[in-house]
């Protein structure tokens, strides 16, 4: 009877222990499952620390940004609840732990591998800048913002895509990283535009193009260029400017006469012949200088045998022209020059008189 006793007594308080535990799990857990949500003593509870916490990395992070260093990840989840008493009995599933740093690595490189950085928020459907962005446990990457917003929304910690509840969150910032790459490679491209662009400018006011069309443009460009810098020079000095121009004509026109000069050479036989059958191929018989008919022993003509009034000896140049000698030795006694030219196509001569 006592042993009967004693058993009932047993069973009596485990279905107690039991009873208490199922209550306590139910009235955490059943009534009330947002409990960590929507309880705001204890989002104030919690805000006291993480604003802490916060203030703490945010010293941190702008360390680190003055040294150059990355921004630095953490999970964003407080601490897990204690476990209920009908955990600790194992009469209900423990909850599973927390990831752990390898964990966490895979997860993020499943979210690089499926490029969820470089996509839009799912939720708000925008590009993520520069603004914060959060990991899932699941490898989906949303605004830190919209995620809160859809918490509130929802009542529930739900994965907006696979529904995965609940979820840890973590704090990254791919995307931003990314988006600096991006504007880098943007201001680079620009920079290198712009720098192209100018040298191309250059190259068309140095460099005369091919087509007809551009290489007309690009003259007139040249002389429009030569005409306004003529103008804005007159307003200066025009005598100056006059005078610089007769300086160079002169230098160029002694260069020029130099280089002649050197390059005439005096006629052989055969050549005074080949200058005598020009002569009379042309048929013109008056000096150039008196403009009197020339009359010549060596040279036969209906001229030269019809005009017996005056026989004055003719001189033959190498530039096939007929003078008078005394009108060449005038001429050359009143040029100021050292080796005058021809009188009619000023070149310089040779001469033989016949």
């Amino acid at each position: 009877m006592a042993m009967r006793k004693s058993l009932t007594s047993k069973a009596s308080n485990k279905l107690v222990i039991t009873s208490v535990a199922f209550q306590d799990h139910i009235t955490r857990s059943l009534q009330h499952p947002n409990f960590s949500l929507s309880d705001p003593l204890l989002r104030c509870k919690r805000k006291a620390p993480r604003n802490a916490q916060a203030g703490g990395k945010g010293a941190e992070r702008g360390l680190q940004r003055q040294d150059g260093q990355e921004e630095r990840e953490y999970v964003l989840d407080s601490a897990p609840p204690s476990l209920t008493l009908a955990q600790k009995l194992g009469l209900v599933a423990s909850p599973a732990g927390r990831l752990t740093e390898d964990e966490w690595t895979q997860v993020k490189s499943r979210s690089v591998q499926q490029g969820e950085s470089a996509q839009p928020c799912a939720i708000c459907r925008e590009e993520f800048c520069l603004q914060p962005q959060v990991l899932l446990s699941c490898s989906h990457i949303f605004h830190r913002a919209c995620l809160q917003a859809f918490e509130r929304f929802s009542g529930r910690k739900c994965c907006p895509i696979c529904r995965k509840e609940p979820y840890e969150t973590r704090v990254i910032h791919d995307a931003a990283r990314l988006f600096r790459q991006q504007c880098a490679t943007r201001i680079q491209a620009c920079w290198r535009g712009y720098v192209a662009r100018k040298m191309y400018r250059q190259l068309r006011k140095s460099i005369c193009p091919k087509d007809k069309h551009l290489r007309r443009k690009f003259f007139e460009a040249q002389l429009q260029e030569l005409n306004d810098s003529f103008v804005r020079y007159c307003h200066t000095d025009t005598e100056a400017f006059l005078s610089d121009i007769n300086r160079s004509l002169s230098s160029s026109r002694r260069v020029f006469q130099q280089l002649e000069r050197k390059n005439v050479s005096e006629p052989q036989e055969t050549d005074w012949d080949r200058i005598q059958s020009q002569v009379i191929q042309r048929d013109v018989w008056d000096c150039p200088i008196c403009l009197t008919a020339l009359c010549s022993q060596s040279i036969p003509t209906e001229a030269a045998t019809s005009n017996h009034r005056q026989r004055r000896h003719a001189v033959l140049l190498s530039c096939s022209h007929l003078f008078h000698q005394l009108c060449l030795e005038a001429f050359e006694a009143y040029s100021t020059e050292s080796r005058p030219s021809c009188p009619l196509c000023r070149s310089v001569y040779h001469k033989k008189i016949i």
